[in-house]
């Protein structure tokens, strides 16, 4: 049995990971869990306020004797882009057992120093990717294999949402390529294996007279070895959320619907074509709850999961070539500054 240390507190510890676990500590898998309280810990807020179950930590360096760490499975849900260093302070502690959110890394150097972290010290390390246990995705993975659509050819996937609060309080994540298109991305990879950057771009948000660089809009082209290819586009300043993938296939189309907040956990599945005329199907699809929960049973069975943070890896990797070349254009297109100018 498991005890549990949530690191950050903010909408994924706070809004995403606890509700979950508190579903899982008290339902029928709830032998999975130690009874002791959950014990949080932000390095960016106070302490956030107590709960039976909950165990609030001022000072990290108390966590160890508050909660052993050869008993317990961190989630580390700080920001991104300190993630590294948070995880090498965990580590040095003990702790070996980590669920790590999206993206694992905003940058390929930092991806390395993660592998080179789980490698050299043993860490069990599950990057929280849910759509990658969502039944959805499941189901669009058994058309694809059983081939009565067709070849699939294409896939598009749309993400839109309403986050300026968010973006202009600043919660840490660097572009409009970190936010939702790390899922999208890593579905992608799933559906239809390895790919290679085609062509990224970001457009920055406006919002009266405020702007954040980078966090508006965000896409994404990748090819794929086996001849599809992916075009994402997300929006954060939509008023509307949204999550739409439509495979495109030789014989007919898939267009599915993950459930769009953690308010409903229904998803919706459209197929049309010769072998499937007008189906639709509607479905409970609480993803991050599975997700969750095959998470945990991987650390009681000491599954390995490697081949899961390979592919969150080319997620970085894929994203990581998207900025540098958005950036590089960019500066390509910037006007020249005037240089050794004298005046008279």
């Amino acid at each position: 049995m498991f005890r549990v240390l949530i690191i950050g507190f903010g909408r994924s510890g706070h809004g995403l990971h606890l509700p979950v676990l508190r579903r899982l500590r008290a339902g029928r898998h709830a032998g999975l869990f130690a009874g002791a309280p959950i014990a949080v810990h932000d390095p960016y807020a106070p302490a956030p306020a107590s709960a039976p179950d909950l165990r609030p930590l001022a000072d990290l360096a108390a966590a160890p004797a508050v909660t052993p760490p050869d008993q317990t499975v961190v989630h580390l849900c700080t920001p991104p882009e300190v993630r590294v260093r948070v995880l090498r302070e965990l580590a040095a502690m003990g702790y070996r057992r980590f669920l790590v959110e999206k993206p694992v890394a905003t940058d390929e150097a930092s991806a390395e120093q993660i592998l080179d972290l789980r490698r050299r010290l043993g860490l069990h390390i599950v990057v929280v990717a849910p759509w990658l246990a969502s039944t959805l995705t499941a189901g669009l993975r058994r058309l694809i294999t059983d081939g009565t659509l067709g070849t699939l050819s294409r896939i598009d996937i749309l993400q839109t949402k309403p986050r300026l609060g968010r973006t202009l309080r600043g919660d840490g994540h660097p572009t409009a390529l970190d936010v939702e298109v790390p899922h999208s991305t890593g579905v992608a990879l799933r559906l239809a294996g390895p790919a290679r950057l085609v062509d990224a771009g970001w457009t920055d948000m406006r919002a009266g007279d405020r702007v954040v660089p980078r966090m508006g809009t965000g896409r994404l082209t990748l090819a794929h070895a086996t001849g599809t290819r992916t075009h994402i586009f997300t929006d954060l300043t939509s008023p509307i959320r949204e999550r739409r993938i439509t495979l495109t296939f030789t014989g007919g189309q898939a267009v599915g619907f993950y459930p769009s907040s953690e308010t409903d956990h229904y998803a919706h599945l459209r197929t049309s074509g010769l072998a499937h005329p007008g189906a639709r199907q509607m479905f409970v699809d609480d993803s991050l709850t599975e997700f969750m929960l095959r998470a945990y049973t991987a650390f009681r069975d000491e599954t390995d999961h490697e081949l899961d943070l390979l592919l969150n890896m080319d997620v970085v990797r894929l994203i990581s070539a998207a900025k540098a070349r958005i950036t590089a254009a960019e500066q390509a297109t910037r006007p020249p500054t005037l240089a050794g100018t004298s005046h008279g």
